[in-house]
Order: structure tokens, then C-alpha cells, then sequence
């Protein structure tokens, strides 16, 4: 019978329960994204409560494109030593690490007008209505190679994995949707061809990592918005990825425009609410043969139980409710069942750092 605190692997990624904190923007790196002090402390508080996999919050891997302030990045090779001091420290409390790898594009309100942004397609972003610049073959090959390259980077750091980021409507994600990719060469048109940057992506991230290193995936289930990506093209991109040795996929689901469909819904407070992407990730799991991570509105160890009962989902994210409370895990391991204190109130998110009102001075 399988338990929330089995001890397995993601390919060579050992972990010691079931539990991953999602990736999470926590606005607090310096300016050329390196880990300060209160990031550590965060880190460090979340392996020593006993996360079986912390996904950091997403790096940017080009120096120029930072889609929102206080982002860790991945861009250069002068980031690498202080990451090794990360990836020791988490490591010493037992527990794995990967980071996050994106290229954010057009979903930013971030200093838009003092960067050239790429897109699939020179069209307004759902959303904040900025305009990207349509990637010419040449952006698409640096791009590419970026993602390679920071990927190479983390694992000269000692993070055990990378994490693609092609979900919430970022650039990756960008290209699987009929509303921002309007091409007509071969990365547009068909599922087959608005997929295909993504597959190149990884094949690169494999080629530069070698197969004995976790590379994962974070992509929605579907936009939630009229016209944008679609479950079933979503499940021909999950197989594609597995077909080509992608080691986990993690479900989330919703741009920003999706407003009260998005990723982080609120007012989570009840067991009916919980776990609002569990049916296509399920779905996913069940076609694909590979761990599936679900994340969204996850609270109470009752419900991850349920679903690792009953469905072939193995793996469980939760960002906001380790905001509220780092140590949940290991209470959850003592005994204490009680769900966790996040009020899901989505107030966590200010100028000065995402930190949880439960926990500000």
C-alpha cells in the first residue's frame, strides 16, 4: 500500500516522501537574481521541515529578460558557486532540490518598455496587453541553447534536477496556444507544430545533462481562457515528452487572465475544494506512464491520500500552504494531521516579499 511518506525516485532524484514545494516567486533575490539572506532562510526552512522536493521559484536564464522583480536567476556561470552552497544546505537536511528554468515573455507588467520581449507571435498578451516581438529561427536556436545552458549550469551547482517551466502563461506555454502563436512556419498551425519549441527545448536540456539527470516539466492542464490551449492538446504534448524520456510532469492550469481559474484560487476551505486540477492530471498519469506531480488548492493530508489511493498521481505540490507553515510536512510526520493554517487568502503576495500573513512581524 502506498503512503504519503514512501521513500522513491524521479530517475536518479531521491526523496523521502511525496511532498514537493511548488515553485513559488518569493520577490526576494538581489538584482542580478542571486540568493540573499532571506532567501536562504526560506530554503532552509523548508528542507528542515522536512519537503521531500523543493522546486525553487522560477530563474530567469537570459540575462536581459526578467519578467518580474526579485527573481532568482540562472544566467551566467558567476551565480553557480552561491547555488552549490544552496544545494549543500538543503541537501544536509535530506532533502532534494531542483531549480526552475523560464523565459517569461509578454505575461509581465516588469519594465516592458526597457527590453525587447520575444513571443511566438507579435500579438498582445491576453492579459496585460503587452506586445512581444515575433522570434525570428536565429532567437529560437538562443533560446534553446539558454535553457541548455542554465540547465548544465544547475547541475554543476548540485541541484539533483531542472524544472521546465511551460505553465501559467509564460513564453513556453505561450507556444502551445492558438491565442499567442499564430505562426505559419513548422512551430505553428497544428498541436504537432506548436510543440514542437518545447521538445527541442528538452532535447537540449537532455543532450547538455546527460539521461541520468531529473528534468521535469510544469505545463497546464488547459489556459481556462476562450481560445487558448485545450486539454487534449495538453495530453499529446504529455505523451510527446514521454515519449522522449521526460522524467516527471507536474499539473497546474490557468493564465492571470483566467482571474478566478487561475493557479492559485482562493478561499480553499474545504476537502470538495481541494485538488481542483486532479482530474487531468489523473487523466495525464494514466496515458503517460510517468510520475505525475498535482498541484492547486491541496491542504489536508486526507485528500493526498484519496488521490494517491485512488489514481495513478504520485507526487503532491503545495506552495501556499508552505508559505503559512514550513515545517507542515513534519508535523503532518509526528502525527499532528490537523490541515494546514493557509487561509488561502492569496494576501501573501506584497512589494517587499511573498511572505504569508500569518507570518509578518
Amino acid at each position: 500500500m502506498k503512503t504519503l511518506f514512501d521513500r522513491t525516485s524521479i530517475n536518479n532524484i531521491q526523496l523521502k516522501n511525496r511532498f514537493v514545494r511548488g515553485a513559488t516567486w518569493e520577490n526576494m533575490a538581489d538584482s542580478e537574481g542571486g540568493v540573499t539572506d532571506r532567501l536562504w532562510k526560506v530554503y532552509e526552512e523548508l528542507a528542515e521541515g522536512q519537503v521531500g522536493l523543493i522546486i525553487t521559484s522560477y530563474a530567469f536564464i537570459l540575462k536581459e529578460e526578467q519578467p518580474n522583480s526579485g527573481m532568482l536567476g540562472i544566467y551566467s556561470d558567476s551565480l553557480i558557486a552561491d547555488y552549490g552552497r544552496l544545494t549543500d544546505m538543503i541537501h544536509s537536511y535530506g532533502s532534494s532540490v531542483i531549480v526552475q528554468l523560464v523565459y517569461g515573455g509578454s505575461q509581465t507588467l516588469y519594465k516592458p518598455e526597457q527590453r525587447v520581449i520575444w513571443g511566438p507571435s507579435a500579438v498582445p498578451e491576453i492579459g496585460t496587453g503587452v506586445v512581444p516581438k515575433e522570434m525570428n529561427k536565429e532567437e529560437i536556436k538562443i533560446l534553446v541553447g539558454a535553457f541548455g545552458d542554465a540547465a548544465f549550469r544547475a547541475q554543476q551547482a548540485g541541484f539533483d534536477g531542472v524544472e521546465i517551466h511551460a505553465s501559467h502563461g509564460y513564453l513556453l506555454g505561450q507556444w502551445l496556444s492558438p491565442l499567442h502563436n499564430c505562426r505559419q512556419d513548422e512551430y505553428g498551425g497544428s498541436i504537432e507544430n506548436r510543440s514542437r519549441l518545447l521538445v527541442e527545448v528538452y532535447e537540449e536540456i537532455r543532450r547538455r545533462v546527460g539521461p541520468d539527470y531529473g528534468v521535469l516539466i510544469k505545463i497546464n492542464c488547459q489556459d481556462f481562457v476562450p481560445g487558448g490551449t485545450e486539454f487534449a492538446d495538453v495530453l499529446y504534448v504529455c505523451k510527446e515528452l514521454a515519449r522522449h524520456g521526460m522524467d516527471a510532469i507536474e499539473i497546474s492550469g490557468g493564465i492571470l487572465a483566467a482571474k478566478e481559474l487561475c493557479a492559485f484560487r482562493p478561499n480553499i476551505n474545504c476537502p470538495e475544494k481541494e485538488a481542483y486540477f486532479e482530474p487531468y492530471a489523473a487523466q495525464i498519469a494514466s496515458e503517460t506512464s510517468i510520475p505525475v506531480i498535482l498541484t492547486g488548492g491541496l491542504r489536508t493530508m486526507q485528500v493526498m491520500e484519496r488521490i494517491l489511493e485512488q489514481t495513478p498521481i504520485q507526487y503532491f505540490g503545495m506552495a501556499r500552504p508552505l508559505l503559512a507553515e514550513p515545517g507542515l510536512i513534519k508535523r503532518w510526520q509526528k502525527g499532528d494531521s490537523m490541515p494546514s493554517k493557509c487561509r488561502y487568502c492569496n494576501k501573501c503576495r506584497t512589494p517587499e516579499g511573498n511572505v504569508c500573513i500569518l507570518n509578518r512581524d
